[in-house]
């Protein structure tokens, strides 16, 4: 086990800033706008003598209501783990009445605090601190998280009164699958995310646009590593307009790319929109297996699930590849079956295809539907082997296959794939054209002709000499 460390304070004095230091990341969104952070942001420490634990939390105030309540509960749950505190305030504010109530309720706790002067950068050290001593959480350690000062010789001293233990982690388990969570503003994401946990882990709050920032939640299944990401709803891009949101859809489209398998959850009571579409879209092209989870299904009548089928035909048939689960995330029923599906579609994405194999069913395709006729010549297609992994990629060569249309290519991804049973997985296809061994023959008996009959001029002009 590690050492813990949780940073806290009120609103934009700097935590996440001064975690993405300590972690040497950029994980936690950082912006010039109170309340950013609303979730619990673990991460391991790269600053100090050995590694640590390092959680990010919410702002914290003194009259939580709403959503704000929510991240009081967080943030607690983030202290009652903590082995040291990091009670961060802010040099150019000073002394804040908020401070003076959440240092009161620190001392409290009994578990070790270090005051942290975070701004300090543009005053002088000492003068920064003297305001803070009112609190009573001993010698206030002023520093900049932006500039780094300070930081290292902070975790110096705190790691000086800490037990030693844990070592350094490697790499990421590398059976661990990583699965995002993507969908619209409030289909259900944070909640479906808690219920596969068993924990209010997340904030989940009735309100569009709870979630800001990719969260990555580790956890363990039956024996197998997971990593859930929690990524903020994407909504229309004319809508996105101010910089915090437009900072979300990037690391949104950061954690769809970083993932193994997504989770696309759609919204059933709001219907299936254009930006459902679009967002299924990014996943296929970014080549991620997909597993859809139609939530809120419970609390349909016959008629509105009919229509919520036929929307899902006529607006989303191009993932007739994807399996697709109703469930109801805030009671439970239908969730216990995803990590299944997201297992299948892992490994199908991961699959390892014999040449042999694959070569046997294109030859089979082939014979069934030939290729279409390009300029009077007929395209050939050879063989084909495997070119990659998640998403399979098959590689087929033959002879003009850059003419290939592109309603062929469709033909031979559908036959691959149900041949193979590749549930759960986009299958991409590549054509290659191989060297042409008579290329340039032409030329090569032009000279050689030219040769001849140079040879032939000389011998004649010799003779009627």
């Amino acid at each position: 086990m590690l050492n813990v460390i949780t940073l806290i304070g009120r609103p934009n004095v700097g935590k996440s800033t001064l975690f993405n230091r300590l972690t040497r990341t950029r994980d936690a969104l950082v912006a010039d706008f109170p309340g950013l952070t609303r979730d619990r942001q673990y991460g391991i420490g790269r600053i100090g003598p050995r590694p640590y634990v390092v959680v990010d939390t919410g702002g914290i105030g003194t009259a939580p209501e709403g959503v704000e309540a929510l991240m009081e509960r967080q943030v607690q749950c983030a202290i009652d783990e903590a082995d040291q505190l990091f009670f961060m305030v802010d040099a150019r504010d000073g002394c804040t009445p908020e401070d003076i109530a959440i240092g009161a309720r620190l001392r409290r706790l009994g578990k070790p605090i270090a005051l942290v002067v975070n701004k300090s950068d543009s005053t002088e050290p000492a003068l920064a601190a003297a305001d803070f001593h009112q609190l009573g959480l001993g010698e206030p350690w002023p520093l900049s998280a932006t500039q780094g000062s300070g930081v290292r010789a902070l975790i110096d001293r705190v790691f000086d009164a800490l037990p030693a233990r844990g070592e350094a982690p490697e790499t990421q388990d590398p059976t661990g699958i990583r699965v995002a969570v993507v969908g619209r503003p409030n289909a259900g994401k944070s909640t479906l995310i808690n219920r596969l946990l068993g924990e209010e882990r997340l904030v989940a709050f009735d309100t569009p646009g709870t979630t800001r920032d990719s969260i990555f939640v580790p956890f363990l299944h039956q024996d197998r590593h997971y990593t859930l990401i929690d990524t903020a709803g994407l909504r229309r891009r004319a809508r996105v307009q101010d910089a915090i949101e437009k900072f979300s859809v990037i690391k949104t489209l950061q954690a769809i790319e970083a993932s193994n398998v997504v989770i696309l959850v759609l919204d059933a009571r709001a219907g299936i929109g254009e930006q459902d579409a679009t967002l299924a879209g990014h996943i296929i092209q970014s080549g991620r297996a997909l597993v859809v989870a139609i939530n809120k299904w419970d609390g349909l009548d016959a008629d509105q699930r009919d229509r919520i089928k036929m929307e899902f035909s006529r607006r989303l048939g191009f993932l007739d590849f994807a399996q697709r689960h109703l469930v109801s995330a805030l009671h439970g029923s239908g969730v216990g079956l995803l990590l299944d599906e997201v297992d299948r579609a892992y490994a199908n994405a991961t699959r390892d295809l014999a040449t042999p194999v694959l070569t046997r069913l294109l030859e089979a395709a082939v014979r069934e539907h030939q290729p279409p006729l390009m300029q009077g010549r007929r395209i050939k297609l050879r063989y084909a082997h495997q070119g990659g992994r998640n998403p399979p990629i098959i590689v087929i060569h033959g002879n003009q296959t850059g003419s290939v249309p592109e309603t062929y290519r469709r033909y031979l991804i559908n036959r691959f794939r149900r041949e193979l049973d590749l549930l759960g997985t986009p299958l991409r296809i590549e054509f290659r054209t191989g060297s042409n061994p008579y290329e340039g023959r032409r030329n090569q008996l032009t000279a050689r002709q030219i040769s001849k009959r140079r040879r032939l001029k000389t011998f004649t002009q010799r003779k009627r000499r």
